[in-house]
């Protein structure tokens, strides 16, 4: 049964790396001593070695190790024998071209499906959808695919933004581009507000944390999905 928690940050303002969600991942996490992190996001470039310290520090306050796919010769058996896997944020652009170049979008994909707990942030998240079309960053690379893990049956908008009525600010908004996005695509996209994730276990996906999720359906208007909720379609 597939089990992964889908976040829409690392970090949230005033908090500490992962914080907000250390609940529930000393519970996510409570049979695991070893987490395989993937860096290949890499946010503002840091290096491989640097971003993985991160996590690391995170995830010492729960008692588990962290080691870095990066580290590893053989990175599909990496994460064919990895106990739990953390696909951090960053930029999805490269994220994806990465994890195309090191050919471990399937095994990544089986690993997750036979029962390896996933936690994702940000473009971590993003890659748990059917494509990564609804990122929010820059082009910086251009992937071989923009199809992804498909491990949840819609796209992801993490970090989501609502329009802010006191901004002088013509530009588009994250609802203009989703609703751009579905001129030409039929998948629904969840806009995941900081601080909120989806805990999917097996085909059981409900939003957890404070805030409401804003969901996306082609043809149809933007609603609300209140915390607590299952996410169904």
């Amino acid at each position: 049964m597939k089990k992964l928690l889908i976040a829409s940050t690392s970090t949230i303002h005033g908090g500490s790396y992962l914080s907000y969600l250390s609940n529930e991942l000393d519970e996510f996490f409570e049979k695991v001593e070893t987490v395989l992190f993937v860096p290949f996001a890499r946010p503002g470039g840091i290096t491989h070695d640097a971003y993985t310290e991160i996590a690391r520090k995170g995830f010492s306050s729960l008692g588990k190790n962290v080691v870095g796919l990066h580290e590893f010769r053989d990175v599909s058996k990496a994460i064919e024998e990895a106990e739990a896997i953390f696909v951090g944020g960053g930029n999805t652009f490269l994220l994806v071209s990465q994890l195309y170049k090191n050919e471990v979008m399937t095994p990544l994909r089986s690993a997750v499906l036979s029962g390896t707990p996933y936690l994702g942030s940000s473009a971590g998240s993003n890659i748990t959808g059917l494509t990564m079309q609804t990122t929010n960053d820059m082009p910086i690379i251009y992937p071989p695919s923009f199809k992804t893990l498909g491990l949840v049956p819609f796209n992801l908008n993490p970090h989501y933004l609502d329009p802010d009525d006191q901004s002088t600010h013509m530009g588009e908004t994250r609802e203009t581009r989703i609703r751009e996005f579905h001129q030409f695509n039929n998948q629904p996209v969840v806009g995941l507000r900081e601080g909120s994730w989806l805990r999917v276990a097996g085909d059981e996906i409900v939003l957890k944390g404070k805030l409401s999720a804003r969901i996306f359906e082609q043809g149809k208007d933007p609603y609300e999905l209140s915390s607590g909720n299952l996410l169904e379609f």
